[in-house]
């Protein structure tokens, strides 16, 4: 067997399988460290934090059953028990091994990055809103037992979406958390509280909020900042309709929230 045939014969059957061995362990191995570290819950819902732990662990035992399979089927070759059979060209779409090397580096990338927790910025490009969305998860039915100044803000928008008028609600008290959103919309003594919402993943969590008014100019608490509000809810016509808007009696800063996401 000539060098150029032995190289493809080890790249066939001992690097090419030891470059996918490597992505599924890695995968495994970050899927961990996102539940151990909880950074899981800035990913996804916690109705899959099961699976997730699940497939990382199953990831891992696979690629060290897998490995030391490879490597003794390569002690075997070389002590000659298991032929060397040469490896038959065949047409693929993608050069071999492209997309094991795709996940692996896609999974070391994920264990250098640090998951962030979504901002202003992406509230902003995916368009806050005040009510759930049909196209979105919602209950079937929501009532609100809690009295109003212990509803967080995700009860508060639920509570807005089954009776959406919104002077039913002036004068009730309110005391919710979330971050700070400046938009072009509204005048300069209101802003934006906010939160997201996860139905599945980090990819499909759309935000919610509603309007402050302050009796101040709102540079003195720029866009990101976590807020505790409490205030009585009013109406007010912003951006050419009426809204359901806290009037803030007290905003004091927080601490960004381990869990930030409303579910």
């Amino acid at each position: 067997m000539g060098s150029r045939k032995k190289f493809q014969f080890k790249l066939q059957n001992f690097l090419l399988p030891l470059v996918e061995v490597m992505a599924l362990g890695t995968w495994g191995v970050l899927l961990l460290k996102y539940w151990l570290t909880g950074q899981l819950n800035l990913l996804i819902h916690p109705n899959y934090f099961g699976l997730a732990i699940a497939t990382g662990f199953f990831l891992l035992i696979v690629s060290i059953l897998r490995t030391a399979q490879l490597l003794w089927a390569r002690r075997q070759r070389q002590l000659g028990k298991i032929p060397a059979v040469p490896v038959a060209p065949h047409i693929t779409l993608f050069p071999p091994g492209w997309s094991s090397l795709l996940l692996l580096a896609a999974a070391i990338a994920g264990l250098i990055v640090t998951p962030t927790v979504f901002a202003s910025d992406t509230a902003i490009q995916r368009g806050i809103t005040d009510s759930v969305m049909l196209t979105r998860t919602q209950p079937q039915s929501f009532r609100s037992v809690s009295r109003p100044e212990e509803r967080n803000l995700v009860e508060w928008i639920r509570t807005l979406g089954v009776y959406p008028e919104p002077d039913a609600y002036v004068g009730q008290k309110v005391n919710v958390q979330g971050f700070v959103v400046h938009t072009g919309e509204l005048p300069s003594q209101y802003f934006l509280i906010s939160r997201f919402v996860i139905t599945c993943c980090a990819a499909d969590a759309y935000p919610v909020g509603l309007p402050v008014k302050l009796t101040t100019n709102r540079n003195a608490y720029p866009p990101d900042t976590w807020l505790e509000v409490e205030g009585q809810m009013i109406t007010e016509t912003l951006a050419g309709r009426r809204q359901l808007t806290i009037e803030a009696s007290s905003l004091e800063k927080i601490e960004k929230p381990a869990d930030p996401y409303f579910y």
